[in-house]
């Protein structure tokens, strides 16, 4: 019954369609992500399994997180100088951003660095 009726309507066609290439641009990225080995898990102890695939996902989550956040801050700054924003285009932007990512360089890494303080309470303009 559920073919038939997949098959008769497009809106619900579509929805699973939007819902799959979510799922797969999701998983699209923590492979990229992942280090070494193309994302296969070369391990055979299922513990140690989970644990690869957790650390990924954290991984994932935290530049997930950080793509959001800079977006957030380009786009509210973006509407501070009063420009106007198109609710179709925020609708295709995505936090599964890679391109300023430094997976295998040189990294300089400074103790003494303060991360940037964090403006959980920056309003949203709704049109």
């Amino acid at each position: 019954m559920f073919l038939l009726q997949y098959m008769a309507d497009e809106e619900l066609r579509s929805t699973i369609q939007a819902a799959t290439n979510k799922n797969e641009a999701f998983n699209g990225f923590i492979k990229w992500l992942f280090f070494g080995g193309e994302g296969i898990i070369a391990e055979n102890d299922r513990e140690k399994q989970r644990k690869i695939i957790k650390f990924n996902h954290l991984v994932a989550n935290c530049l997930i997180f950080y793509n959001v956040f800079s977006l957030t801050h380009i786009l509210h700054e973006y509407q501070q100088e009063g420009n106007d924003h198109d609710e179709e285009l925020l609708g295709d932007l995505s936090p599964y951003i890679t391109a300023h990512v430094n997976r295998f360089g040189k990294y300089h890494l400074d103790p003494n660095r303060k991360p940037p303080e964090l403006h959980f309470d920056v309003p949203v303009m709704v049109s």
